[in-house]
Protein backbone atom coordinates (compact mmCIF):
# COMPACT_ATOMS: atom_id res chain seq x y z
CA UNK A 1 0.00 0.00 0.00
CA UNK A 2 2.92 2.33 0.71
CA UNK A 3 4.00 1.93 -2.93
CA UNK A 4 0.58 3.08 -4.07
CA UNK A 5 0.65 6.18 -1.88
CA UNK A 6 4.18 6.97 -3.06
CA UNK A 7 3.16 6.53 -6.68
CA UNK A 8 0.17 8.84 -6.27
CA UNK A 9 2.13 11.46 -4.36
CA UNK A 10 3.30 13.05 -7.60
CA UNK A 11 1.30 15.31 -9.90
CA UNK A 12 2.86 13.98 -13.08
CA UNK A 13 1.99 10.38 -12.25
CA UNK A 14 -1.56 11.41 -11.37
CA UNK A 15 -1.85 13.12 -14.77
CA UNK A 16 -0.57 9.96 -16.47
CA UNK A 17 -3.29 7.94 -14.73
CA UNK A 18 -5.90 10.52 -15.73
CA UNK A 19 -4.85 10.22 -19.38
CA UNK A 20 -4.86 6.41 -19.29
CA UNK A 21 -8.25 6.33 -17.59
CA UNK A 22 -9.57 8.61 -20.36
CA UNK A 23 -8.03 6.52 -23.17
CA UNK A 24 -6.48 3.23 -22.25
CA UNK A 25 -3.60 1.57 -24.06
CA UNK A 26 -1.13 4.32 -24.97
CA UNK A 27 2.53 4.24 -25.96
CA UNK A 28 5.28 6.17 -24.20
CA UNK A 29 5.47 8.70 -27.03
CA UNK A 30 1.69 9.27 -26.92
CA UNK A 31 1.79 9.87 -23.17
CA UNK A 32 4.71 12.31 -23.54
CA UNK A 33 2.80 14.21 -26.21
CA UNK A 34 -0.36 14.47 -24.08
CA UNK A 35 1.57 15.67 -21.03
CA UNK A 36 3.09 18.41 -23.17
CA UNK A 37 0.06 19.47 -25.22
CA UNK A 38 -2.60 19.25 -22.50
CA UNK A 39 -0.65 19.95 -19.34
CA UNK A 40 2.35 22.01 -20.43
CA UNK A 41 4.89 19.54 -19.06
CA UNK A 42 8.10 19.29 -21.06
CA UNK A 43 9.62 16.01 -19.88
CA UNK A 44 12.09 13.68 -21.53
CA UNK A 45 10.88 10.25 -22.57
CA UNK A 46 13.29 8.79 -20.04
CA UNK A 47 11.66 10.80 -17.22
CA UNK A 48 8.15 9.75 -18.26
CA UNK A 49 9.33 6.15 -18.59
CA UNK A 50 10.57 6.30 -14.99
CA UNK A 51 7.17 7.58 -13.84
CA UNK A 52 5.50 4.71 -15.69
CA UNK A 53 7.86 2.28 -13.97
CA UNK A 54 6.82 3.60 -10.54
CA UNK A 55 3.13 3.26 -11.45
CA UNK A 56 3.67 -0.28 -12.73
CA UNK A 57 5.64 -1.30 -9.63
CA UNK A 58 2.75 -0.03 -7.51
CA UNK A 59 0.31 -2.14 -9.49
CA UNK A 60 -1.57 0.84 -10.86
CA UNK A 61 -0.82 0.19 -14.52
CA UNK A 62 0.14 -2.79 -16.64
CA UNK A 63 2.01 -2.95 -19.92
CA UNK A 64 1.52 -5.16 -22.96
CA UNK A 65 3.84 -5.48 -25.94
CA UNK A 66 2.30 -5.85 -29.39
CA UNK A 67 4.99 -6.27 -32.02
CA UNK A 68 7.59 -3.57 -31.45
CA UNK A 69 5.17 -1.26 -29.59
CA UNK A 70 4.62 -1.23 -25.85
CA UNK A 71 1.19 -0.14 -24.58
CA UNK A 72 0.33 1.04 -21.09
CA UNK A 73 -3.03 0.29 -19.44
CA UNK A 74 -4.76 1.61 -16.34
CA UNK A 75 -4.86 -1.54 -14.21
CA UNK A 76 -8.26 -1.16 -12.49
CA UNK A 77 -9.85 -1.28 -15.93
CA UNK A 78 -7.51 -4.00 -17.18
CA UNK A 79 -8.47 -6.35 -14.34
CA UNK A 80 -12.21 -6.12 -14.87
CA UNK A 81 -13.88 -9.35 -16.04
CA UNK A 82 -14.21 -9.47 -19.78
CA UNK A 83 -11.56 -6.78 -20.36
CA UNK A 84 -9.77 -7.13 -23.66
CA UNK A 85 -6.53 -5.50 -24.67
CA UNK A 86 -6.42 -2.74 -27.27
CA UNK A 87 -5.24 -5.17 -29.93
CA UNK A 88 -8.33 -7.35 -29.46
CA UNK A 89 -10.71 -4.40 -29.18
CA UNK A 90 -9.52 -3.21 -32.59
CA UNK A 91 -10.56 -6.48 -34.22
CA UNK A 92 -14.17 -5.29 -34.33
CA UNK A 93 -13.38 -1.85 -35.70
CA UNK A 94 -12.05 -0.32 -38.87
CA UNK A 95 -8.44 0.67 -38.36
CA UNK A 96 -7.07 3.95 -39.64
CA UNK A 97 -3.46 4.98 -40.02
CA UNK A 98 -3.23 8.21 -38.02
CA UNK A 99 0.53 8.43 -37.66
CA UNK A 100 3.67 6.73 -38.87
CA UNK A 101 7.28 7.63 -38.19
CA UNK A 102 10.78 7.91 -39.60
CA UNK A 103 13.94 8.08 -37.55
CA UNK A 104 15.99 11.13 -38.49
CA UNK A 105 19.54 12.16 -37.59
CA UNK A 106 18.64 15.78 -36.84
CA UNK A 107 15.03 16.82 -36.26
CA UNK A 108 15.54 20.48 -37.26
CA UNK A 109 17.37 19.58 -40.45
CA UNK A 110 14.72 16.97 -41.22
CA UNK A 111 11.92 19.49 -40.74
CA UNK A 112 13.62 21.87 -43.17
CA UNK A 113 14.07 19.13 -45.77
CA UNK A 114 10.58 17.67 -45.47
CA UNK A 115 8.86 21.07 -45.62
CA UNK A 116 11.09 23.34 -47.71
CA UNK A 117 12.25 20.70 -50.20
CA UNK A 118 9.63 17.96 -50.27
CA UNK A 119 6.69 20.27 -49.67
CA UNK A 120 5.05 18.80 -46.57
CA UNK A 121 3.45 21.04 -43.94
CA UNK A 122 4.43 21.12 -40.28
CA UNK A 123 1.62 19.87 -38.03
CA UNK A 124 3.11 19.56 -34.53
CA UNK A 125 6.35 20.90 -33.05
CA UNK A 126 6.24 20.22 -29.31
CA UNK A 127 9.31 20.15 -27.03
CA UNK A 128 9.84 16.83 -25.25
CA UNK A 129 12.94 17.38 -23.15
CA UNK A 130 15.89 17.50 -25.53
CA UNK A 131 13.76 16.29 -28.45
CA UNK A 132 10.48 17.25 -30.08
CA UNK A 133 7.15 15.69 -31.03
CA UNK A 134 7.62 16.82 -34.63
CA UNK A 135 5.14 15.83 -37.33
CA UNK A 136 4.40 16.83 -40.90
CA UNK A 137 1.40 16.23 -43.14
CA UNK A 138 0.55 16.49 -46.80
CA UNK A 139 -0.82 19.98 -47.56
CA UNK A 140 -3.69 18.29 -49.43
CA UNK A 141 -4.62 16.38 -46.24
CA UNK A 142 -3.90 18.67 -43.27
CA UNK A 143 -5.97 16.43 -40.97
CA UNK A 144 -4.79 13.22 -42.59
CA UNK A 145 -2.02 10.83 -41.54
CA UNK A 146 0.96 12.45 -39.84
CA UNK A 147 4.60 11.59 -40.38
CA UNK A 148 6.58 11.75 -37.15
CA UNK A 149 10.20 12.84 -37.61
CA UNK A 150 11.51 10.83 -34.68
CA UNK A 151 14.95 11.27 -33.08
CA UNK A 152 17.35 8.42 -33.82
CA UNK A 153 19.11 8.26 -30.48
CA UNK A 154 18.13 4.69 -29.64
CA UNK A 155 21.16 2.39 -30.13
CA UNK A 156 19.15 -0.04 -32.25
CA UNK A 157 18.34 2.58 -34.88
CA UNK A 158 21.75 3.04 -36.50
CA UNK A 159 22.52 -0.63 -37.31
CA UNK A 160 18.93 -1.11 -38.52
CA UNK A 161 19.04 1.86 -40.90
CA UNK A 162 22.62 1.18 -42.01
CA UNK A 163 21.70 -2.38 -43.01
CA UNK A 164 18.70 -1.20 -45.04
CA UNK A 165 20.66 1.58 -46.71
CA UNK A 166 23.46 -0.81 -47.66
CA UNK A 167 20.92 -3.02 -49.42
CA UNK A 168 19.18 -0.02 -51.00
CA UNK A 169 15.89 -0.61 -49.16
CA UNK A 170 13.69 2.50 -48.67
CA UNK A 171 12.18 3.16 -45.25
CA UNK A 172 9.08 4.95 -46.58
CA UNK A 173 7.10 5.43 -49.76
CA UNK A 174 5.42 8.65 -50.90
CA UNK A 175 2.89 8.81 -53.74
CA UNK A 176 3.12 11.42 -56.49
CA UNK A 177 1.02 12.14 -59.56
CA UNK A 178 3.89 12.86 -61.97
CA UNK A 179 7.12 11.17 -60.95
CA UNK A 180 9.16 12.54 -63.85
CA UNK A 181 8.23 16.11 -62.92
CA UNK A 182 8.91 15.42 -59.25
CA UNK A 183 12.26 13.86 -60.08
CA UNK A 184 13.22 16.93 -62.10
CA UNK A 185 12.04 19.31 -59.37
CA UNK A 186 13.88 17.54 -56.56
CA UNK A 187 17.04 17.07 -58.60
CA UNK A 188 17.11 20.80 -59.26
CA UNK A 189 16.97 21.29 -55.48
CA UNK A 190 20.04 19.12 -55.01
CA UNK A 191 18.28 15.93 -53.91
CA UNK A 192 20.33 12.82 -54.71
CA UNK A 193 18.46 9.92 -56.28
CA UNK A 194 19.89 6.44 -55.80
CA UNK A 195 17.42 5.11 -58.38
CA UNK A 196 15.97 7.25 -61.18
CA UNK A 197 12.34 6.83 -62.28
CA UNK A 198 11.97 3.19 -63.24
CA UNK A 199 8.98 1.51 -64.88
CA UNK A 200 7.99 -1.62 -62.96
CA UNK A 201 4.84 -2.41 -64.93
CA UNK A 202 1.99 -1.29 -62.69
CA UNK A 203 3.84 1.81 -61.50
CA UNK A 204 6.91 4.01 -61.93
CA UNK A 205 9.14 4.42 -58.91
CA UNK A 206 12.30 6.22 -57.85
CA UNK A 207 14.41 6.31 -54.69
CA UNK A 208 16.20 9.29 -53.11
CA UNK A 209 18.31 10.08 -50.04
CA UNK A 210 16.44 12.30 -47.58
CA UNK A 211 19.74 13.65 -46.10
CA UNK A 212 18.52 12.53 -42.67
CA UNK A 213 19.68 8.91 -42.79
CA UNK A 214 16.92 7.34 -44.88
CA UNK A 215 16.19 6.20 -48.40
CA UNK A 216 12.71 7.23 -49.54
CA UNK A 217 10.76 5.75 -52.44
CA UNK A 218 8.50 7.81 -54.71
CA UNK A 219 5.82 6.00 -56.65
CA UNK A 220 3.40 6.95 -59.40
CA UNK A 221 0.75 4.31 -59.89
CA UNK A 222 -0.47 3.68 -63.42
CA UNK A 223 -4.21 3.71 -64.14
CA UNK A 224 -5.90 0.35 -63.75
CA UNK A 225 -6.72 -0.74 -67.30
CA UNK A 226 -9.73 -2.63 -66.02
CA UNK A 227 -11.14 0.39 -64.19
CA UNK A 228 -14.06 2.10 -66.03
CA UNK A 229 -12.30 5.50 -65.83
CA UNK A 230 -9.34 4.10 -67.79
CA UNK A 231 -11.42 3.09 -70.77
Amino acid sequence: MADVFRALDDETRRLVLDELSARDGQTLFEICSLLTMRHGLSLTRQAVSQHLGVLESAGLIVTERHGRAKFHYFKPRATRPGHRSMAHQKEDRTMKIALTSLFVDDQRAALAFYTDVLGFTKRHDIPLGDDFWLTVVSPESPDGPELLLEPSGHPAVKPYRDALAEDGIPLAQFAVEDIEAEHARLTSRGVVFTQPPTDIGTAVMAVFDDTCGNLIQLIEMKPDENHPDAR
